[in-house]
């Protein structure tokens, strides 16, 4: 199928241009179904509430900058897979399309590999931000959205998107891998976990205190409480490399998730009452976009 795409497409720029638009619609169809249960007024109900990492909800004006944050991110990420695609089309590395003559073990095993190895670079790139200055000015326009919304989950600064996608470029060139595979694991599984990460919700079925899977409150976490020299919680899916160096969120600081506030009691009825959900269905109004704001270069502190 992706092979067919840069076919199709006739040129790198081309495969590029397709690639965004496809991506496009992808991000949207992730993010915005997940957006409305949570965040639309007619939607928000206490029991749902009583799971939110941060109790108040973000403006429409910082939903709106996460948009166009996610959308200057996604036209940098789709060069690294646009440009795999045009190499592989080339002869050059060693990707392939559908299944080739490989094994499903083949497959399975290589699926498995890159998840942990594109799980270890996200968390040492992200790491990278937090504790190098010339990184830290790229990524620090992802940590204005310090309540994000499911629309946050690539709404970094296009060096950052760039870097964060490399792997579809790199790992194609190392050894033989199915393009399919690989581009549909990234979407997929990477920007869907990321849309939960991302929701500002935890759920019932899994602890924040479970000692193996990041969840939505760690990421939470690491968007309220990170900055330069401060780099918690930068892992994506597991939280070993946070364990290994050393960059978990000091519980001597106190835990400030949504499962130890309702055992506090500090998230009764009565508190939920108190709290103001916004009218997002500006965002569907064009005069809402068409303002100097939406399309300053430098995210709003």
């Amino acid at each position: 199928m992706l092979c067919e795409i840069n076919e199709y497409a006739g040129s790198l720029l081309g495969t590029w241009a397709y690639m965004s638009l496809l991506e496009t619609i992808f991000l949207f169809t992730m993010s915005t179904p997940v957006f409305y249960y949570y965040y639309a007024r007619s939607n928000v109900t206490y029991e749902k509430w009583i799971y939110k990492s941060n109790p108040k909800f973000p403006s429409p004006e910082k939903v709106r900058d996460e948009i166009v944050q996610m959308m200057k991110g996604m036209f940098c990420a789709t060069i690294c897979p646009a440009l795999s695609l045009h190499l592989a089309s080339n002869g050059y590395g060693y990707a392939f399309c559908g299944w080739g003559d490989r094994s499903l073990a083949y497959h399975v095993g290589t699926m498995l590999f890159t998840w942990m190895v594109a799980d270890f670079f996200e968390f040492s790139y992200h790491r990278l931000g937090h504790i190098d200055l010339k990184w830290w000015r790229h990524h620090k326009h992802h940590h204005v959205f310090h309540n994000p919304s499911p629309f946050s989950v690539i709404a970094d600064e296009p060096v950052d998107q760039f870097f964060r996608s490399s792997p579809l470029l790199v790992l194609p060139l190392l050894f033989p891998i199915n393009m399919d595979l690989l581009f549909i694991q990234f979407g997929l599984l990477f920007y869907c976990y990321g849309v939960y990460l991302h929701c500002g919700y935890e759920h019932s079925f899994i602890s924040p205190h479970n000692g193996v899977i990041n969840t939505s409150f760690q990421h939470y976490a690491h968007h309220a409480r990170s900055s330069m020299n401060t780099p918690y919680h930068c892992g994506f899916f597991f939280k070993i490399w946070d364990q290994l160096f050393g960059t978990m969120y000091p519980e001597a600081k106190g835990c400030f998730c949504a499962e130890c506030a309702r055992k506090n009691g500090e998230r009764s009825l009565e508190e939920f009452k108190k709290i103001t959900v916004p009218d997002y269905t500006i965002l569907l109004k064009p005069s809402f976009w068409m303002t100097l704001d939406t399309f300053k270069i430098v995210a709003k502190e």
